[in-house]
């Protein structure tokens, strides 16, 4: 029992001794790591204390950079005020100014007003008076004197007008032109016909642009032959929906334009459909041309033409002159014609059938060498019209006045007043041109004219004058001379109506 209580012991004790080593050795690691986590919390210290140094010192230098920005901004913005204050200040005393200009003017007004009824009154006293004297000399009152006037202007006024209606009727007697005006001014106003406008270029309309593909054909073989077989031009260009035929011979146009439209329509284009549409066109157009003939002679009531002389008038369908459609132009004529011949006592026959036929020869001059009125002449006579007719015709141009027959003068009288009439013919562009200008020029030349503008075709013409210079009354009296100038020296159709402007104007600024 001893020795186990020996045993115990010495295992308690060993016990004891390795609990005691165990320990010392553990401490002896602790406070190595300690003293490892002691330094390295030095370290850490040390390197924070480093960052915040610096950190403060970029703070710092931020700081001051800003606050030198915001004092440079400072400045500046004090100097706009400064600047803007000054402008204030120089707009308040430019206004001061204008303050005390302004009463000043308005003290010199109110003086210059009290001037004016100072004046007035007494004008209207001197009037007064020149008036009490006036009727004390004449005997009358002003109203009796106003009535008698007015009287004495009347009385002038009905004697001017007796002496030009005595001078009008006077001239009507003695110049055998005023009474053939008024034949030829009741000729035109009981027959006015339409004109058409003179073109080279004819459009077709086409359904879609695919269709100019077609109308081309492969290579250009469609548009080639339409081309040569009616000797036209075909325009094919970026214009929508439409092509346009070019030439200078009417009916190859119409023919071109009739075969066209036929391809448009049937859409099978190849060149032997196009050979089958120019010779149906060709067909189509050649009745065309036999019927308007016919009813161009219908339509100037002259009957028993030749089948070819009507063919040949009715290609006058398709020629046209300044504009004017010259079959419409020889039915107006020969209508005219007619009226004059009853008038005058010549045969209306001769003369109607003669103006109806004067221009015939005008689509022959490409075939036949010569002037268009022999041609004509001899056309008519191969087919059978009398010979008064064909000398008519060759007279309405080349005549002898000795011997020239009543009705060749009037199918010469007959011709100028269709193509002469208002509306008939195109004025040129220069003509037209030239006489505007000629219009503002003559209104410029007159003293007191700032500038003037001819308008609506010439037919009016607007002045606006400088109003210092031209008062009320000189309007007036500037409208009238500039009327009588533009009567004495100008040519022009109708009338000019001149208007006179004078317009003054007042200005001022608000503030």
């Amino acid at each position: 029992m001893v020795d186990t209580v020996v045993i115990v012991l010495s295992a308690l004790i060993a016990g004891g001794a390795g609990i005691a080593v165990g320990y010392l050795l553990t401490r002896r690691g602790i406070v190595g790591r300690a003293a490892e986590a002691e330094s390295e919390t030095a370290r850490l210290i040390t390197e924070t204390e480093a960052r915040r140094k610096e950190m403060l010192l970029e703070a710092k230098e931020e700081a001051i950079r800003l606050r030198s920005a915001a004092e440079a901004e400072v400045r500046q913005q004090h100097g706009e005020l400064k600047s803007e204050q000054h402008r204030l200040r120089q707009k308040e005393e430019s206004l001061e100014r204008k303050l005390d200009g302004l009463d000043q003017r308005e003290r010199r007004l109110g003086t210059r007003e009290q001037e004016i009824e100072a004046r007035k009154r007494e004008v209207d006293e001197i009037r007064t008076g020149h008036l009490k004297e006036l009727e004390r000399i004449s005997g009358l009152s002003q109203a009796a004197a106003q009535n008698q006037m007015f009287l004495r202007l009347e009385g002038e006024m009905r004697d001017e007008g007796a002496r030009r209606a005595r001078y009008i009727l006077g001239q009507a007697r003695q110049n055998a032109d005023e009474e053939a005006r008024r034949l030829i001014t009741l000729a035109v106003q009981r027959l006015a016909g339409e004109h058409v406008s003179e073109t080279t270029v004819t459009t077709v309309p086409i359904p879609n642009d695919e269709m100019k593909g077609r109308i081309i054909g492969r290579e250009g073989r469609n548009i080639r032959t339409l081309e040569s077989l009616t000797g036209v031009d075909l325009i094919i260009d970026e214009t929508p929906d439409a092509v346009m035929i070019s030439g200078f011979d009417p009916i190859r146009r119409e023919v071109a334009r009739v075969a066209l439209t036929k391809l448009v329509a049937d859409g099978r284009i190849h060149p032997a459909r196009v050979e089958e549409a120019v010779a149906k066109a060709t067909v189509e157009v050649e009745e065309g041309i036999a019927r308007a003939g016919e009813e161009a002679a219908l339509a100037a009531g002259v009957n028993g033409l030749h089948v070819e002389i009507l063919k040949v008038l009715g290609r006058l369908k398709y020629r046209t002159s300044y504009g004017q459609n010259q079959l419409m132009h020889s039915v107006e004529a020969a209508q005219i014609a007619r009226m004059l011949a009853h008038e005058l006592g010549a045969d209306p026959q001769v003369a109607t059938r003669a103006t109806l036929l004067h221009d015939i020869g005008k689509v022959m001059g490409h075939d036949v060498e010569g002037p268009h009125h022999v041609i004509g002449a001899d056309l008519v006579r191969r087919f059978g019209e009398s010979q008064r007719v064909a000398d008519a015709i060759v007279e309405h141009h080349d005549s002898d006045p000795e011997i020239v027959a009543l009705e060749a003068v009037i199918v010469q009288a007959a011709d100028a007043i269709s193509g002469a009439r208002p509306g008939a013919r195109h004025e040129s562009v220069e003509h037209y041109i030239r006489r505007l200008e000629a219009l503002e020029q003559l209104a410029n030349s007159f003293a007191g004219v700032e500038k003037s503008f001819a308008i609506q075709a010439g037919r009016e013409v607007r002045i606006v004058v400088k109003p210092e210079e031209v008062d009320d009354l000189g309007s007036v009296r500037l409208a009238r001379d500039i009327a009588k100038k533009i009567e004495e020296s100008l040519q022009y159709p109708g009338q000019v109506k001149v208007t006179v402007v004078r317009e003054t104007r007042a200005f001022e600024i608000a503030r």
